[in-house]
């Protein structure tokens, strides 16, 4: 079984958003080409591919389908598959790393001082914490082999 393409819509070609998105989306397409990939994950990629292709309508009806479907498609190849785009855990441990380190440090800082202003030192503290665990867990995907070469 076979990965489908993405239709080209001639409408769209002077969208320079649109066609950036529609890029990242075959080049993620591509790069999966090239993995071995059980059926059933094929036929839900397909299922999201012909979803795009089927929409008709507006840009900005387009560019919202064509974006749900490669979160769906990136979706499904991370929990079936283990595979991941570039800087995928960075991206998700920085907000991570803002939330569970960076504010209870702020609010230690501003309890410890007496000064509840100091409450946003911990934010770039977290961010940089977050960063580092995300960074070393991207090295770790690319180690064994679990990413993808785009950047989405």
């Amino acid at each position: 079984m076979e990965i489908s393409e993405i239709k080209s819509r001639p409408e769209f070609s002077s969208k320079e958003k649109l066609n950036k998105k529609i890029t990242c989306f075959s080049k993620i397409i591509d790069e999966l080409r090239t993995r071995p990939i059980p059926p059933n994950v094929i036929e839900t990629i397909n299922t999201e591919i012909s979803k795009v292709n089927a929409s008709p309508g507006s840009e900005k009806e387009y560019l919202r389908t064509l974006s749900k479907a490669q979160t769906n498609t990136l979706k499904v190849i991370e929990k079936e598959l283990n595979l991941v785009v570039k800087n995928h855990y960075r991206n998700l441990w920085l907000a991570l790393g803002m939330a569970a380190f960076g504010i209870p440090l702020g609010v230690a800082f501003g309890i410890s001082l007496g000064n509840l202003g100091l409450l946003g030192l911990g934010l770039p503290i977290g961010l940089a914490m977050g960063i580092a665990v995300g960074t070393s867990l991207d090295n770790k995907a690319a180690k064994e082999g679990r990413q993808l070469d785009v950047t989405a």
